[in-house]
């Protein structure tokens, strides 16, 4: 590991080809550091080799192909780059990366992914150091509270680049840190991985009652509740001494997704809260809302634990089960405090 955090130029690979994986090509580039950009949509790479900014994302953003490499072709993405970083949804991870046939050997492996992937409900991090058996000082965890919109804006915003090895996060940071974003080192992979899940199924919770027509009193409660329920869970699925659940990988991105007109899985919510069906405000999205596939895994990952989530129970029952979500609503009120 010595190596690979001596390098003073590493070369990025960026895996992904929606908001996410755009908005951090260019905050790479910005920062003058080689890139190599994997996305399968072939269209928008044209796009973006002919006219510098992309087809279907964060179109506002220009990005200077001169800059960096924008290829379909993923082995070449991973043999050439030293630090790839995995941008897609949680739900299309598997077969992404199932086409990779080249080695992960000396490469560091840096997860934007906000979700569980396979049958296992493994995070990025168990699945590849479980699956592949990369070492987890080769793991980084990239989050937030940061929309890709803010980033592309350039927006002042906070981003918490974690690793089980404190000077491989630090390494990190060191990379992505600029007038517009500031950077934290942290080593709870796995706290922050599971709050980026869990926050994602509480920003539902928060848009469905954003759609039935509950107020700014309510909400501040329920977010209370819903930060107080991710601080349980991930304490006692994963016990850490040294987390601290008020910090902003934790808190702060919870608040920012359950409050954020930019919040895909508040969007997801509220179209449910105004009538939609699940079917239907999955067509209407035009991108992923990962709280979806979050929600079935935390159900899943519970059974294991057993622990009291009224909000998440509550949100898998009107997404899964089919409940009405107002009279859910109402029966969770009474949880509440």
């Amino acid at each position: 590991m010595t190596e690979l955090t001596n390098k003073e130029n590493p070369v990025f690979g960026v895996v992904g080809g929606g908001s996410w994986a755009t908005a951090l090509v260019k905050l790479l580039i910005d920062n003058d550091r080689p890139v190599n950009w994997y996305m399968r949509d072939t269209d928008a790479i044209e796009h973006i080799r002919r006219y510098h900014h992309h087809l279907k994302y964060l179109t506002a953003v220009e990005l200077d192909a001169d800059k960096f490499n924008v290829t379909d072709r993923i082995d070449e993405v991973v043999e050439i780059s030293d630090i790839i970083i995995f941008a897609v949804p949680s739900a299309y991870f598997i077969g992404e990366i199932g086409r990779i046939k080249a080695s992960y050997d000396g490469k560091l492996l840096l997860s934007a992914v906000k979700g569980f992937v396979g049958e296992e409900n493994y995070t990025v991090a168990e699945y590849f150091h479980n699956v592949h058996g990369i070492p987890f000082d080769r793991i980084g965890v990239i989050s937030g509270p940061c929309h890709a919109e803010e980033v592309s804006m350039e927006r002042l915003s906070y981003i918490t680049f974690s690793s089980k090895r404190i000077e491989v996060a630090e390494y990190l940071c060191r990379f992505f840190s600029n007038y517009y974003v500031k950077t934290i080192p942290g080593t709870d992979i796995y706290g922050v991985e599971y709050a980026a899940a869990l926050k994602n199924v509480y920003a539902i919770a928060v848009g469905i009652c954003h759609g039935l027509g509950y107020g700014d009193n309510f909400m501040a409660v329920l977010i209370t509740n819903c930060f107080n329920e991710m601080k349980e869970f991930i304490n006692a699925s994963h016990p850490d001494t040294t987390r601290k659940t008020t910090h902003s990988a934790y808190l702060g991105d919870l608040l920012v997704t359950c409050n954020s007109q930019f919040s895909r899985n508040r969007t997801f919510g509220g179209m449910i809260g105004k009538g939609y069906s699940v079917a239907a405000a999955k067509i209407e999205m035009e991108q992923v809302a990962e709280g979806y596939f979050a929600t079935r895994s935390i159900k899943e990952i519970n059974e294991k634990y057993g622990l009291p989530m009224p909000v998440a129970d509550t949100v898998y029952s009107i997404l899964y089960r089919g409940c009405p979500p107002a009279a859910m609503m109402r029966r969770l009120q009474d949880s509440l405090c």
